[in-house]
């Protein structure tokens, strides 16, 4: 008998306190979506049009954990990330061609994050962008390069948690409108002149590279090895994982819009950019409300930043037909062209707010070969076996995948003529 089978007699009895153990995957995953590119539009969001555009992240929020949970899915079922899942069964030339967009929107994303926690470090200290997008890289690659799945996974529930009480302290400074904030929530509108910022919030919540790390973050369990009753178990415990750390991935961005509705909107102030906020914020607040919103956008900027280049490792290693392993040389090198490719741009830049654009429309035109690969992987029986997706779940799927796509293409375009 293989050393990974379990007996019934000898499989592990779980109590209600047990899903703690399982806590992980899904917040290293929720950072890529609190990261400083979602700040920038919500900040926009509630600074010009209120509370009306909370339903945004609501929407969003529920597609993501349909996507994210298909992802996990995968990895528990067949102990192959997406980016491996591609190579073997999308064909070689297809998979490589697609694998290589996808480093590319994940060095897209390493330079939005890198951007993002240079910002915050220049708010602290003065710092120069390009200096501080180089200190933030360097202290991420190394936190990635010396520590294992488990011990990232602690430190980025820290940093979470840390981002997620900065903002409950900025709320309990300012006067909410919890009424309008419920409607805001639960009732779309689409005010005049707002698409452009629907689009943003939305395509920034869905991000390719998040769909490959989830898928290798759990796939590294290797599940798959241990039993029908234990894959059973673990899509169980894994959807109660995504479903938490969206929550609190939903919350971070509904805060944010608040934040701004309750301090900006209410006073005719439209922020454009995250300086500009942080500007605006000490007069009105007091310097504690500056100095939490700085250090609180500096750790999401680095830990997205640490995701991102874990993700361009995952797919690298995955043309290789290898899973993301840090002590190994294909999933160092894909972690350091991550890295290395997200200075490089940051550093010719002559524009930061022009960089974090350009770095959407990238996503935006990736996104789709990505979620839709993902669910032709998940709806073969020649991949998934008996666990492919059912009818409900190919139309939950296809219905967000379609939504997201259009919406973010939409997106690409309105950039690109503007």
């Amino acid at each position: 008998m293989s050393r990974f089978n379990i007996t019934d007699k000898h499989a592990p009895k779980f109590g209600g306190l047990d899903i703690l153990k399982f806590v992980g995957p899904g917040f290293l995953v929720t950072v890529g979506f609190i990261d400083p590119g979602n700040w920038a539009s919500n900040v926009a969001a509630g600074s010009q049009y209120g509370y009306s555009l909370l339903w945004v992240v609501t929407l969003s929020t529920l597609m993501l954990i349909v996507l994210q949970h298909n992802a996990a899915h995968l990895g528990i079922v067949t102990g192959l990330c997406l980016a491996e899942s591609s190579t073997k069964f999308l064909g070689r030339r297809t998979g490589r061609l697609f694998l290589g967009s996808a480093m590319a929107a994940a060095a897209a994303t390493a330079m939005a994050e890198v951007l993002g926690a240079a910002i915050g470090l220049n708010m602290l200290f003065g710092l120069p962008l390009k200096a501080g997008a180089t200190v933030t890289a360097v202290s991420a690659g190394y936190l990635l390069f010396s520590n294992g799945y488990r011990r990232l996974e602690k430190w980025i529930i820290v940093f979470v948690s840390v981002i997620g009480f900065s903002f409950l302290f900025e709320l309990s400074l300012v006067h909410i409108g919890w009424n309008a904030a419920l409607k805001g929530w639960s009732v779309p509108s689409v005010p005049t002149g707002s698409l452009p910022i629907v689009m943003s919030v939305l395509g920034a919540v869905v991000m390719p590279h998040n769909l490959f790390l989830h898928s290798e973050i759990i796939q590294s369990r290797q599940w798959n090895r241990k039993g029908e009753e234990i894959i059973g178990m673990q899509l169980k415990y894994e959807f109660a994982d995504t479903l938490l750390a969206m929550i609190v991935g939903w919350a971070i961005n509904s805060a944010l819009i608040i934040i701004a509705a309750t301090i900006f909107y209410s006073r005719g102030m439209v922020v454009t950019d995250l300086a500009q906020a942080d500007i605006t914020l000490k007069p009105l607040l007091g310097d504690a409300a500056h100095i939490i919103f700085a250090v609180a956008l500096v750790l999401a900027g680095f830990s997205s930043s640490v995701t991102a280049a874990m993700a361009g490792g995952s797919i690298f290693a995955g043309i290789f037909g290898e899973p993301f392993d840090i002590s190994d040389n294909h999933s160092r090198a894909g972690a350091a062209i991550t890295f290395s490719g997200a200075v490089l741009i940051v550093l010719f830049l002559r524009d930061a707010f022009s960089g974090l654009i350009w770095s959407q429309t990238v996503l935006a035109v990736q996104l789709p070969w990505t979620i839709f690969s993902q669910i032709s992987l998940t709806s073969s029986e020649k991949v998934m076996g008996k666990h492919v997706n059912s009818p409900t779940d190919n139309v939950l799927l296809w219905s967000t995948a379609a939504i997201v796509s259009f919406l973010n293409i939409m997106l690409a375009l309105d950039i690109l003529r503007g």
